[in-house]
């Protein structure tokens, strides 16, 4: 950044000033004085030459007028820049709000406290409020029309400065005594602000001011410190917000008056004086910084006692009040940008995106593409490449080839001329100078540099792939510490344990060509290395601190700009001898000029250079300067120095063959070259070629020769027109010969493809057809690459690029026209794994497993459902493709439902999948947690019915199995026998498969004899209680004894009734309150009945016969007796023969009769 003083204003009367504001919008420069002096002062910002625009504009007061109405001194201006209002307070308390009406100002409102004297008035960020503070502590708030919102008396405080938050909701006191409160916006304390930098001072301090940016124009980066409050010891903070407990903390070391932002935030002006050790008097200095506490540069200013400032609207100038005089001084900022390949690359901020806005303007097509960076650093260019550097984006995973510094701060990204990305370098120093080559790549930070060698991959063998993969280890990134010393062999290494070694004498400049790395450092040293083996050659003493750095073209002299604005020279190669007689290496040359702020060398001329000194351009031949020109700042301007606009001109006028004497006597490379150009203009193609000769342009002699070949005038004029982008020209002169075939091609080697395009559709011919793809392709990637989607499909189409067609619907997202190419390529085509992805990473399972299965992979098909957790979907693919994985994955699947409590749809999947075993376990184990809770028998045995059919469809399956592993070797009876062995030895480990319908059984018959009891036939529910005495392990023992002594009180069998009692008194499960109540209903039951049973039951006299157990009717619960009987195909279950015939369906099983 560099700053100058440009113009001084002085005031009528020597009346000193207290106070100035600039109004950021329309340009008005308000100043308060002594005396009630109040100025409104306007500096021209039009010319009538054209060429003459932003700081080159001569400036000249075009308003300056006397505002009379003030009295006493005036202390407070301040703008309102939406309503275009000013608002001025004198030393008496008198506020005046002046209107702008036809050119002029005039009094608008008044209002006089007549108690005390206003300290400070601030506007909100909207410009509808107005906050007034006055010295005894009243603060007032206003609207922009007059009328006031609240006032308020802060007791026992002296209020000095205030300052609105950028939402209005926070309002900041400061006070004689250096505090600063907090207070809503309806004038609510809520704390005092913590003050760091105020830290160890002592004495009585007071605030030289408080100003908090508002974020109008965007911020540098997000959360960057925007609230200055700085002391007039020159202590300041820097806050990111009003409760910042680490803000940045600067010591100015001056006595401080005033601070102010520009307008985007970037620069903070403080302005005071500063004692000097060798002049009696105090100097007034402004310090510029940025919102991060670096120091960007010193401006001195003359006159005894500064007392304000403020910038200009656009950050390029800033006033200054100086005893009776305001003092403009001019700012060049560091812009970020840079040129290469016709190419101007810039960036700003904007107020809408936390990021930078990256601009590359393609000068030449007049096309521009925007490019968005956080936390941008710096843009650095050389050829047809630029660098961004910029801080890491903390979310964003590095590449796998950057493990070697995972967790680097920063990157430098390689981009081409319209912004695409090539290859990001992330590291671990800061990237505070920049410098590229052809070739290299240089980041510095103030301890150590950074070199890589990049690369360009255009077409890559695979040699050249595996070269880059190994070329880290091979030594194409290394980093160096400013003190090592390193020889230039092969040593380098990325090691970033370098960096952070401190130095004593830090790095504050950096250049490089290609041949040679300059780096200077603060002390005045220059450290000249080799490149590309980075070897320190040389080291140079000067007497200055460079800012700037640049060498010529052969790398033999250097340009210097110190901090102050000074130009130097020095020549790297000189020998010459010392005041002690040594003989050392390299001279300073006596050229030097001041207020330079930037400079640059030509590219082909080692003494020729161009050079910024205020708003003045200078062209230098070997240190001899030319005439100065006038930049155009909106606008690149190729100007041509002198003696190419005298052979120019010899040319024209007088001929061929007297500029070439002229061009003899003068030589450069460029004159030949202008030469040789108006040689061929004329087809003077001996002239040409010796031209072309002389300035050993290889291509233009070449291109002669080609010309003296053809036979044909108007093809050597049309070739002639086409060498000098003459383009519309040479394609007329084609297609007048007929020629629409040269002129195609000379819109190919262009990259028209629009025009190769309209020229193939006037003819026709076989060879069209691939060249009319071939366009439609070109065009199609053109609207691509500028992420014009639905452009771009209609070429694809038309050129029947199905890659790029898939690429294109994939970022339209429209998925319907992915799908119909999909399903219009054929089987096993390249593209389709791709589209399948695609359709994967947006969550389209089965369009994704359509595409996977056209290309015959089943296996990634089956991995997408799971991945998107279409388990059915996946288990139905495994089983069609006979896939090995469907046990795991079934496995999987469950586990997964399991986790979500979905047990029943596990049990649906394995019995899909006829995994039967294991539906089978699942479902036992329902039934047996829905017992327990004591849910409806019905519901149970259901559940235990669908258990034993499960059982029942896996021993079926068992035996299938071996009878397939048998069948030819024995007979059926075999094989039945091999299946039960087997089914027996894999049901051993389970209770449930030995008998599957225990648990049906029990709540079958449980259910059954209460029917039975309640229909009234009590000698069969009996019987079928009976049964249950077998059952205790499955339905708890209280209920099944509390029923049979029920069904047996009710049938007169007190013998069994009192077992039953018997049982219940004695069960272990009940309270001893349960107990005794069956005690109590026993003997009630038995004093009034004997406990015998009236007839003995049937069930037990066939027992008691001694012949073993007999089947039980499922239908009545009673044993069978007769040899005929029904049995269920599944369940095996008995029915009585007499009592099937009633009955459609198993009352057990619910199977068909059948």
């Amino acid at each position: 950044m560099f700053f100058y003083l440009s113009k001084k204003v002085a005031i009528p009367d020597n009346v000193k000033l207290k106070c100035v504001s600039w109004n950021k919008d329309q340009g008005f420069i308000a100043c308060g004085g002594e005396d009630g002096l109040l100025k409104v002062l306007k500096l021209e910002t039009q010319t009538d030459d054209a060429k003459l625009r932003g700081l080159a504009v001569p400036s000249n007061l075009s308003m300056n007028q006397n505002l009379e109405g003030h009295s006493g001194s005036v202390q407070v201006v301040t703008w309102n820049e939406q309503y275009q209002k000013l608002t001025t307070s004198d030393q008496n308390g008198l506020i005046i709000v002046w209107m702008l009406y036809k050119g002029s100002w005039y009094e608008e409102m008044i209002n006089n406290r007549n108690k005390s004297v206003v300290r400070s008035m601030s506007w909100n960020a909207d410009g509808q409020k107005i906050c007034i503070v006055y010295e005894d502590g009243a603060v007032i708030v206003g609207s922009v029309d007059g009328n006031r919102i609240w006032g308020k008396d802060l007791k026992g405080v002296q209020l000095c400065h205030v300052a609105w938050s950028a939402d209005s909701k926070i309002l900041l006191f400061g006070m004689t005594s250096g505090e600063i409160h907090i207070y809503d916006n309806q004038g609510n304390f809520i704390m005092k602000m913590k003050l760091n930098c105020l830290v160890n001072v002592t004495g009585a301090i007071s605030i030289a001011g408080i100003h908090w940016y508002h974020g109008t124009e965007g911020y540098v980066e997000p959360d960057c410190p925007c609230l200055a409050i700085c002391f007039d010891n020159g202590r300041c903070q820097i806050m990111r917000h009003e409760n910042d407990r680490n803000p940045v903390l600067i010591d100015t070391g001056m006595f401080v008056v005033s601070i102010q932002w520009n307008h985007t935030g970037s620069v903070l002006a403080v302005a005071g004086s500063q004692k000097v050790v060798t002049q009696d008097k105090d100097v007034n200095t402004v310090q510029f910084y940025t919102p991060f506490g670096e120091h960007l540069g010193t401006l001195k200013v003359p006159g005894k006692q500064m007392s304000a400032l403020s910038w200009e609207g656009g950050g390029l100038k800033i006033a200054l009040a100086v005893d009776s005089f305001i003092y403009f001084a001019n700012i060049r900022p560091d812009y970020k940008w840079g040129y290469c390949s016709n190419t101007v690359v810039y960036a700003y901020t904007r107020p809408d995106r936390p990021e930078y806005c990256v601009i590359f303007w393609d000068t030449k097509n007049n096309e521009k593409y925007v490019k968005y960076v956080k936390s941008l650093i710096s843009i650095t260019t050389c050829g047809d490449f630029c660098i961004l550097a910029t801080k890491a984006d903390e979310n964003h995973p590095q590449e796998e080839n950057e493990m070697e510094t995972f967790g680097a701060m920063f990157v430098l990204v390689l981009c081409n001329s319209i912004g695409t990305p090539l290859d990001p370098k992330y590291i671990d120093i800061v990237p505070l100078f920049v410098a590229m080559t052809k070739t290299h790549v240089i980041a510095a930070s103030k301890e150590a540099f950074y070199t890589w060698q990049y690369r360009v991959a255009k077409k890559l063998t695979a040699l050249e792939i595996n070269q880059i993969t190994r070329s880290r280890k091979e030594g194409r990134e290394r980093i160096y510490h400013v003190d090592d010393t390193p020889s230039g062999s092969v040593d380098g290494v990325l090691d970033y344990s370098k960096a952070i070694q401190g130095t004593r004498d830090p790095i504050c400049a950096i250049t490089a060509s290609d041949k040679t790395l300059i780096v200077g450092r603060e002390s005045g040293t220059i450290q000249r290395y080799s490149l590309p083996n980075v070897g320190l050659i040389q080291k140079y003493s000067l007497n200055c601190r460079a800012y700037q750095l640049s060498l010529n073209c052969n790398s033999s002299r250097l340009a210097i700009i110190d901090i102050s604005g000074v130009l130097t020279f020095f020549d790297l190669d000189a020998r010459v001898t010392d005041s002690t007689g040594q003989q050392v290496i390299g001279e300073l040359l006596t050229l030097e000029r001041k207020d330079v702020w930037d400079m640059k060398w030509a590219k082909d001329n080692p003494d020729l250079f161009a050079m910024m000194e205020k708003t003045r351009m200078y062209v230098f031949r070997n240190l001899d300067p030319e005439n100065p020109e006038h930049p155009n700042k909106d606008y690149i301007i190729n100007f041509e120095i002198r003696s190419l606009r005298d052979s120019r001109a010899l040319i024209e006028k007088v001929g061929i063959e007297d500029a070439s004497q002229f061009i003899e006597d003068n030589p450069h490379p460029r004159l030949w070259r202008l030469l040789a150009e108006a040689a061929l203009q004329k087809l003077d193609l001996h002239t040409a070629e010796q031209a072309f000769v002389r300035c050993r342009d290889y291509q233009g002699i070449k291109f002669v020769k080609r010309l003296g070949n053809l036979q044909s005038e108007s093809m050597k004029q049309a070739e002639v027109a086409a060498y000098f982008s003459r383009f519309e020209e040479a394609e007329r002169m084609y297609l007048d010969m007929d020629r629409r075939d040269l002129a195609i091609g000379l819109r190919l080697k262009l990259g028209d493809w629009f025009r190769v395009l309209q020229l193939l559709k006037t003819g026709s011919g076989d060879a069209d057809d691939s060249l009319l793809e071939q366009a439609h392709n070109a065009i199609g990637d053109y609207f691509a690459d500028r992420q014009k989607w639905l452009n771009a499909v209609q070429y694809y189409v038309q050129g029947r690029n199905q890659e790029r067609l898939a690429e294109c619907y994939y970022m339209l997202e429209d998925y319907e026209g992915l799908e119909n190419l999909a399903s219009s390529l054929p089987e096993n085509h390249k593209l389709l794994p791709e589209i399948a992805q695609m359709f994967v990473r947006v969550g389209m399972c089965e369009q994704a497993v359509t595409a996977f299965l056209k290309c015959n992979q089943p296996k990634a098909a089956v991995d997408t459902c799971v991945h998107l957790n279409q388990w059915n979907k996946a288990v139905e693919l495994a089983k069609n493709h006979s896939m090995k994985e469907i046990g795991s994955l079934l496995a999987r699947y469950a586990s997964h439902l399991l986790e979500k409590n979905k047990t029943l749809d596990a049990i649906e999947l394995y019995r899909k999948a006829n995994y039967f075993y294991d539906a089978a376990k699942l479902m036992f184990k329902i039934a047996d947690e829905e017992a327990k809770k004591r849910t409806k028998p019905l519901r149970v045995k259901k559940l235990y019915v669908l258990s034993a059919l499960l059982i029942e469809q896996y021993h079926e399956q068992v035996r299938n199995a071996q009878r397939g592993k048998v069948k030819g070797k024995s007979s059926e009876a075999t094989s039945a026998l091999a299946g039960l062995l087997e089914e027996e030895v894999l049901s051993t480990t389970s209770r449930f498969t030995d008998n599957a319908w225990r648990g049906a059984e029990a709540y079958h018959f449980f259910t059954l004899a209460q029917r039975q009891l309640y229909e009234g036939y009590v000698d069969t529910a009996l019987k079928t209680a009976l049964h249950l005495r077998d059952y205790e392990d499955i339905i708890p023992a209280v209920e099944i004894y509390s029923l049979l002594a029920l069904c047996a009180c009710a049938g007169r069998a007190f013998g069994t009734c009192s077992k039953a009692f018997i049982k219940l008194e004695s069960l272990e499960t009940l309270s001893s309150e349960q107990k005794q109540q069956y005690e109590d209903l026993a003997l009630e039951i038995f004093t009034k009945h004997t406990p015998k049973d009236n007839r003995k039951s049937e069930l037990d006299s066939l027992l008691e016969g001694g012949e073993g157990k007999l089947p039980t009717c499922v239908a009545t619960g009673s044993p069978i007796t007769e040899y005929q009987f029904w049995v269920c195909s599944v369940c095996k279950h008995c029915v009585l023969a007499q009592e099937i015939s009633n009955y459609n369906f198993c009352p057990l099983c619910h199977s068909s009769v059948g």
